[in-house]
């Protein structure tokens, strides 16, 4: 389904909207979204806090850890120098890194690390540097996994993620060069497209980081995590960045944008190289040479996600309408990939050609409400009027159509049987201001800012009680 600017530009709004609630209810420290329509940042924010124990706000300059991102990056830069002529896919990693000879994974190619189909060991034997007991290995460290416990698979066997292959590019784009592989990246990508809030790995003067923070699998509270540097495994897992810079990143791997890759370097990059079948007709995962492929309905996103102790982050474009969204988390189970391809489903229910439409102005019914069973959104997504239950993960799910009646009064004219279609829903205006909306069962629901404010002095709870 494709989806002109408008309508992504219809449901912006709403998104916003949806962001800031879901982001506190899923009780995430804070998150911070950017996307882009037609070369623009169209919505930059931060919803939350920097940081728990200070309570700082967070803003949309503040750096996250976007961990592997990096490999898009480092893919980017080796697709330069091959369409350069300066280095070939199918060359054996150990043509450039001397120090593998004799090893297994010397005669791995480019073409397998970057797909992830080499099988080389994920992070070796000891990944403890993940969980922060040891530093990230050094250049030695590195080559002495690589040489040591390199291949655990035949290469082209099966798709088999690895942050040790990735690294081993890294040293690539240093042996091609002649630079340090943070100066190469910069110089090609970071700088070529002004991202002033981007860097190879930690950097502690390139501004004001958002803390990370611990689960809350195993403990009611959040802890912080401390931000540290990756060492000879920046290339897989360094970058620093944030979602405004990373959409702008984004943009320069859409069609007809010449800055980092031609057209037929861009296509390659591009293109699936391993299929990760599930137990329905989609794939469960996709990846090119350099990119991860995620299906959202009938919609090929391309991007990638990055875990790093403390921040979860997914950057997703579509090539196709020229739109980016990136959302980064400050916790290790925050939830950036549901939040960043919600934004593509609510554009598909945006472009449903069979729902209802009105041309009219739809912003005075538009709101949050609640009461004792929960929340309910009255949206407006580009035209389409509809019920969303803003709990529920996946607003494509359920959806409700309304229709317009009166100047306060809506009709429910879709749903799945067990709600309450054919019936309306009432405003109750004073004022000038929605003070309740009775419908959906036919309950009365209040401004949610109004619930929030009650419950908070313990007055919301009783069954039947009118909100005082």
């Amino acid at each position: 389904m494709t989806s002109d600017s408008s309508t992504v530009r219809g449901v912006l709004g709403y998104y916003d909207s949806w962001l800031v609630f879901r982001q506190r209810y899923l009780r995430v420290p804070g998150v911070q979204a950017a996307v882009l329509i037609d070369g623009e940042v169209a919505l930059s924010r931060a919803y939350g806090v920097a940081d728990l124990a200070t309570r700082a706000t967070l803003t949309p300059s503040h750096l996250f850890h976007v961990a592997s991102h990096s490999k898009t990056f480092t893919a980017t830069v080796v697709h330069q120098l091959a369409e350069a002529g300066r280095l070939r896919l199918d060359d054996p990693v150990g043509q450039w890194l001397p120090d593998l000879a004799g090893s297994p994974v010397a005669a791995v190619t480019l073409r397998a690390l970057l797909c992830h189909g080499g099988g080389v060991v994920r992070d070796g034997r000891d990944g403890d540097f993940w969980a922060l007991h040891r530093a990230f290995p050094d250049v030695a460290g590195l080559l002495a996994v690589a040489r040591d416990e390199g291949v655990v698979l035949p290469a082209n066997e099966r798709f088999k993620y690895s942050n040790i292959g990735y690294s081993l590019l890294g040293l690539v784009v240093e042996s091609v060069t002649g630079q340090p592989y943070a100066v190469v990246v910069r110089e090609q990508v970071v700088d070529r497209l002004g991202l002033t809030r981007t860097a190879p790995d930690h950097d502690p003067g390139l501004g004001e980081y958002a803390t990370g923070h611990s689960a809350l699998a195993y403990a009611d509270e959040r802890v912080p995590v401390e931000h540290v540097a990756t060492g000879a495994m920046a290339a897989a897992t360094g970058f620093v960045s944030t979602a405004e810079d990373l959409v702008r990143y984004a943009a320069a791997h859409l069609p007809g944008d010449d800055r980092l890759l031609g057209d037929d370097a861009r296509r390659l990059m591009q293109r699936t190289e391993w299929r990760l079948d599930g137990p329905g007709p989609e794939p469960l995962a996709e990846y090119t040479l350099g990119l991860e492929v995620k299906r959202v309905g009938s919609r090929r996103l391309l991007g990638h996600g990055g875990g790093w102790p403390g921040h979860i982050t997914r950057t997703l474009f579509d090539p196709e309408i020229g739109v980016a969204v990136s959302v980064l988390t400050n916790a290790i189970d925050g939830p950036a990939e549901p939040l960043a391809s919600t934004l593509f489903r609510l554009v598909d229910l945006a472009a449903d050609r069979d729902a209802p439409r009105s041309g009219q102005d739809l912003s005075r019914f538009t709101g949050r409400f609640a009461n004792v069973w929960g929340v309910i959104d009255v949206a407006d997504l580009a035209g389409r009027l509809v019920l969303i239950n803003p709990v529920e993960d996946d607003p494509w799910q359920a959806p409700v159509d309304l229709v317009v009646e009166a100047e306060d009064r809506l009709r429910i004219c879709g749903d799945r049987g067990y709600g309450s279609y054919g019936e309306p829903l009432e405003y109750t205006v004073t004022d000038g201001r929605v003070t309740a909306l009775r419908g959906s069962s036919g309950m009365t629901w209040h401004p949610f800012e109004q619930v929030g404010s009650a419950a908070e002095r313990g007055e919301v709870v009783r069954l039947g009680a009118p909100l005082r």
